[in-house]
């Protein structure tokens, strides 16, 4: 398979953590992307690939939206290094802020970290997924799918 060849516009989109186990925990049902407010040291830190935003949720306080628990290593360089799991502030507008708080208040949706990356322009985003969470019964149907997909898949390949 060939490979694509990268634009100028696409060659700073880098992804720098993935919560994986989101999908499987929760059912997302919508997701926004967010701007973070960092420090120098943090941004160097995630240009290196340290970070994990698995633990981490999303949360609205004070009509403010707050990342909570995410993980970026300290940089060994800084002269002014970061606390490694404080709350970080997310940058989204008042609409979006407003349909956060709402879905917040229904009964069990929750906000989570689906992704975090570099942007096309450099600047680090990360995509807050509107989820619900998911029972048992669900999760072995989507495991079940998904194990009938692989093996549709071997079938298929290797001629039944």
């Amino acid at each position: 398979m060939a490979k694509k060849k990268q634009t100028p516009e696409d060659k700073n989109y880098k992804v720098i953590a993935e919560n994986r186990r989101a999908r499987y925990d929760y059912a997302i049902e919508d997701d926004i992307e967010c701007g973070i407010m960092l420090t120098g040291s943090e941004v160097k830190s995630l240009r290196t690939g340290q970070s994990n935003i698995a633990e981490s949720y999303a949360s609205v306080d004070n009509g403010e939206l707050w990342l909570t628990n995410s993980y970026i290593a300290p940089y060994e360089q800084a002269m002014f290094p970061h606390e490694e799991r404080r709350k970080r502030k997310l940058l989204v507008s008042k609409r979006q802020l407003a349909k956060l708080w709402q879905a917040t208040g229904r009964e069990g949706m929750t906000l989570v970290p689906l992704v975090m990356y570099f942007n096309h322009k450099g600047r680090v985003k990360i995509k807050i997924g509107i989820a619900k969470g998911k029972k048992t019964v669900d999760k072995r149907q989507t495991e079940a799918k998904r194990d009938w997909g692989r093996q549709k898949q071997r079938l298929l390949r290797h001629g039944g």
